[in-house]
This record gives C-alpha cells, sequence and structure tokens, in this order.
C-alpha cells in the first residue's frame, strides 16, 4: 500500500529539519534524495508528501521541543547543555535559522506549488490537501513569529523582500483558501495508482480532509476570542449552522493504512523528535518537569507511563538546571520523556478537536460542551488505550453545567494541556498565551505550598500542582515567552523584516503580559 521511494525521499526532508542549529551538536549524515525530481517535473503526488513530512520534520522536531519546555513538560537536565537557552527564555536569532528556513523554503513552498499544480491538473483532492496542510503550517508560523509573509510569499525574484502581514490578516486568507478548496470537486478527483498512498496523513480519504479543515478553522476562530470576537463567534456559529463536521480521528504522520509505521528505527528514518533528543545526542538531555509531572500525581493520571515510561517520574522544578548535586540530588537521577523512534508526528488530534468543539460549546452553547469534554477525555486517554482515573477534574456532571464560563473553560484547559506531551506540544503553550491556562503559580514549585493544599479557607483549599512556575534561570524578568524572534537568515535577506521586539511581547491574539 505504501510508496516506498516517496517514503524515503520524505524522510530526508525530516532530517535536515531535525538539525537543529541551538547547541553544539548537529545531525550530519544527510545524503541528496535521488528521487528528487526537477521543479519543472514536479507534480502534487511528490510535491504533497515531501512538504508534510518537512512540516512533521519542524513540528514533531525542534518546536516540539520549544513547545514541551515552554509548556512545562520538559525541562533541560542538570547533566547537559543543550537546551538551555529555551528554558532560560534566551533565545538569540541565529537559534532558529533552519526550521524557520525549512518550513518557508521547504514545506509552504511545496504547498504552494502542489496548489498551483493540482489546480492546472483538476487534482483537486490534492489542491484541497495541499490548501490545508498550508493553512495548518502557516498558522503554526504565525502563532509563533505574529507577522510572516503571506500576500507577496512565493514569487521568487518578481517579490525578493516580501512585505510581513498582519496575523489576522493571514488568518482570514488561509480559511478564504480553505473555503475555496472545499467549494471544490476535491471527492471527485481520482486517486490514480498508487497516488493514494502518497497522502501520509489520511491515506487518500477525503471525509477526512474535510473534516481536518472544518476543524482547522475552528481552531483559528477560537485564537481570535480575545482581540476579534466579533469575528470569532460569527465563523463559529457559521460552522454550526452550516452542520459541520470535524475531526473524529487524529491528523498527523500517524502510520500507513497496513498499520506499519511510517518512522522506523533506522538511518535517516527515525521520528524527529527522537532522532535528535535520543539517537543524535547519545541520550536525552530533556527531562520531566515538576509542573506536569505534580498535576499527573495529584490526579492519580496514568498517562505519566506513557509520557515517561514509569508510573512515578522524577522531576526537576523548571528551569533550575544549575542547582548543584548537593542541594537537589534527585535532579541527577531525573526521568526523561519516554520517545521512540517510532513515535507519530501529530497536527490535530481527536481529543483536541472534542476539546476544541467543548470550547465552542462554552462561549456559544453550539453544541453540548459536556458532551464534547467527555468525548475529549475518553479519545485522550484511549489514545495511549488507558481510561481515565476517576477524579473530578476529568467528569462533567449536569451539575457542572452551571459553573461559571471561566470554571468550565479552565478545566477544558487543563485537559486539553494534559494530553499534548509527547503529542503535539506546542499547542499547550498556545493555549495558555490565549486562555491563561495553567495558571501562573504564586509560589516556586520548590515551596512546599505548591504541592499540598493551603487551608488558609478550609472550604476552598489551594493547590498549586500543574500551575506554571517562572523558569529558575529565566532571563526576561520575570515575564513568561511569547513567541520567537525572527532568525538572521530572514532579517539579513529580507529588508522588510519588522523591528525585532522582545519575545514577552504577546502575538495578536494572545493575552497581555502581566
Amino acid at each position: 500500500m505504501k510508496n516506498k521511494n516517496i517514503k524515503i525521499k520524505s524522510l530526508f526532508v525530516i532530517l535536515a529539519a531535525t538539525s537543529l542549529s541551538f547547541g553544539c551538536s548537529k545531525i550530519n549524515d544527510i545524503n541528496v534524495s535521488p528521487n528528487d525530481p526537477p521543479i519543472e517535473k514536479a507534480t502534487p503526488q511528490v510535491l504533497f508528501p515531501s512538504a508534510v513530512m518537512s512540516t512533521a520534520g519542524q513540528v514533531g522536531g525542534e518546536l516540539d521541543i520549544i513547545g514541551g519546555i515552554w509548556s512545562q513538560y520538559w525541562t533541560q537536565s542538570p547533566i547537559a547543555n543543550q537546551f538551555k537557552t529555551i528554558d532560560s527564555y534566551n533565545l538569540q536569532r541565529q537559534d532558529f535559522n533552519r526550521g524557520y528556513n525549512e518550513l518557508f523554503a521547504g514545506a509552504l513552498a511545496d504547498y504552494q506549488l502542489g496548489i498551483t499544480k493540482a489546480k492546472e491538473a483538476k487534482l483537486y483532492n490534492f489542491y484541497l490537501m495541499c490548501t490545508v496542510m498550508k493553512a495548518y503550517t502557516y498558522e503554526v508560523l504565525v502563532d509563533l513569529y505574529d507577522k510572516v509573509p503571506y500576500t507577496e510569499a512565493f514569487q521568487g525574484a518578481a517579490k525578493l523582500n516580501p512585505k510581513f502581514d498582519d496575523g489576522f490578516a493571514i488568518y482570514k486568507g488561509l480559511i478564504a483558501e480553505i473555503d475555496a478548496a472545499l467549494a471544490t470537486d476535491y471527492k471527485g478527483a481520482p486517486f490514480v495508482g498508487s497516488s493514494a498512498s502518497t497522502d501520509f496523513v489520511f491515506g487518500g480519504t477525503m471525509d477526512y480532509w474535510l473534516k481536518f479543515a472544518n476543524t482547522l478553522k475552528l481552531k483559528m476562530y477560537l485564537r481570535m476570542v480575545n482581540t476579534h470576537a466579533a469575528e470569532a463567534e460569527a465563523g463559529i456559529r457559521a460552522l454550526y449552522a452550516a452542520h459541520a463536521q470535524f475531526l473524529d480521528t487524529d491528523a498527523g504522520v500517524i502510520e500507513s493504512s497496513d498499520k506499519v509505521s511510517y518512522f522506523t528505527d533506522v538511518t535517516d528514518q527515525r521520528n524527529p523528535i527522537y532522532a535528535y533528543t535520543v539517537f543524535n545526542l547519545g541520550g536525552n538531555d530533556l527531562r520531566a518537569s515538576k509542573t506536569l509531572v505534580s498535576w499527573l500525581t495529584a490526579h492519580n493520571d496514568p498517562r505519566a507511563t506513557v509520557y515517561f515510561g514509569t508510573a512515578s517520574p522524577i522531576s526537576i522544578d523548571q528551569g533550575n538546571y544549575t542547582a548543584p548535586q548537593s542541594a537537589q540530588p534527585s535532579y541527577y537521577s531525573a526521568t526523561a520523556p519516554a520517545f521512540k523512534a517510532t513515535d507519530p508526528v501529530y497536527f490535530l488530534t481527536k481529543a483536541e478537536s472534542h476539546f476544541l468543539q467543548a470550547e465552542a460549546g462554552v462561549r456559544y452553547g453550539v453544541v453540548s460542551a459536556q458532551t464534547e469534554f467527555l468525548n475529549g477525555v475518553t479519545a485522550a486517554f484511549a489514545q495511549y488505550s488507558l481510561s481515565a482515573p476517576a477524579d473530578t477534574s476529568y467528569q462533567w456532571d449536569n451539575t457542572f453545567n452551571s459553573a461559571s464560563t471561566a470554571r468550565k473553560i479552565k478545566r477544558i484547559i487543563y485537559q486539553k494541556w494534559a494530553s499534548f506531551p509527547n503529542s503535539h506540544a506546542l499547542e499547550g503553550f498556545f493555549d495558555q498565551q490565549r486562555t491563561g491556562y495553567p495558571e501562573i503559580s504564586d509560589v516556586y514549585s520548590t515551596n512546599p505550598l505548591y504541592t499540598e493544599d493551603t487551608r488558609i479557607d478550609p472550604l476552598h483549599p489551594i493547590n498549586h500542582s500543574g500551575q506554571w512556575v517562572y523558569s529558575k534561570n529565566g532571563v526576561t524578568g520575570g515575564r513568561f515567552p511569547k513567541r520567537l524572534v525572527f532568525p538572521d537568515s530572514e532579517r539579513s535577506r529580507n529588508s522588510s523584516t519588522p523591528a525585532e521586539v522582545p519575545i514577552t511581547t504577546p502575538v495578536w491574539w494572545g493575552l497581555p503580559n502581566k
């Protein structure tokens, strides 16, 4: 069923994408693929899988590391140095040249050319597939950088310094592109021969692409709630008025239809975060963060075994990697994330789809928030063949329907946050910037009050478990990171690059920094 040549070609892209620019170690066993055709002979069938693997190499590699640390799933090991700049919020322009360039010059350029070629050939299935993945990839960049080239991008010599468009304008443009692709006869376009196997996401099942498109739009509209409330509400109500279908399966580079993993434990074909943190470094420099572990422990959550390979992971307080062994001996035997070479890369999970719908239900009453929340919890645990614990945080009984909107959103976002480790960690970071959940703790996690009930008011005990703490070695004066800085490669090549702002400045949809 699987096209082996395309698989090998695409996995070479992942090697390039997982060779991170920060730190001392690089992946250097990259070869030139003999399967790359000249650009004039490019077809959607070749462009699409290459672009998907390019997106997966970044979302599941470099950006997964950033997201995992900034979402406080993981923190820097005290016996290594690789990720200190991330954990201390001390990023430099040269840190992310490869990731930014790969998503633009690799993934997005291929999606855009694939769209052009698909339109010319009336291959509307590939037109929709390329459009949805272009929107997904652009959304990640906009959410990280606030403004990026869009309307003047991919014009080559005709526009060497493309302007940077406003994030909200890009979102609107992407939604319009998705709608245009959905208006075509994408289900009537045939997959010829083995071309369906070039769809590493859904294996050519176009109903899933429709649902992915709708779910992506829903997520984009929910991003707007703080700054463009009217547009957010109108867009979401329009989706439900049109009886839109949303994802009821996982979207990502997961496995082929013959149940063989797309990632294997051989050279150039490993899961990207595993390839970098475990295989390439010779060991994992990441360790379990107390922020996540305290929350899993407080709720007897069985996913600790999935995320860290043990039911009782030893954790490090976020960013406290300079603590001497005499002061924090447990840090030096702390547990690493349980990455595997064959792990999938997720773009949007079934659980996230239900949690998004639950939030839409809370905010606008367009669907039963209770039903969608419970479906989300079930899906999050079913992803690992587990069942949710008997804890009220995982439940939503009829009495909770009368709770405040804030309490409902909090419960939804905490469950989303807890579902993202080893899945697509960057989304946990984005959600916190948008909603304020998990909250910011008023004590650092070494304080006993962090994991113990504060009985100042016996009727309302406080437990800080799972609340974010400012990195012990943070360099931003107590303010959390909100974005990435534009890399040197963009600033040196494009005179239209906006003036640099601190990484503590929220992107266009984010909550104001406190």
